[in-house]
């Protein structure tokens, strides 16, 4: 399962994208999670300084 990315709250700020050690989530105007390739671990989550990522 997937992590959740809160599109009101994604300033694009590129942490998640950076923290994420599959390379699941890319930044363009918002994040997106690539749900195949996520493994759920938290790390964004936990990273997110907006709190716009939960699992």
């Amino acid at each position: 399962m997937a992590v959740e990315i809160d599109k009101e709250k994604c300033t694009a700020c590129g942490t998640c994208e950076e923290t994420c050690p599959v390379e699941a989530i890319k930044v363009d105007e918002k994040a997106k999670v690539d749900e195949e390739n996520c493994i759920d671990c938290g790390t964004c989550v936990d990273e997110c300084p907006e709190g716009a990522i939960s699992q």
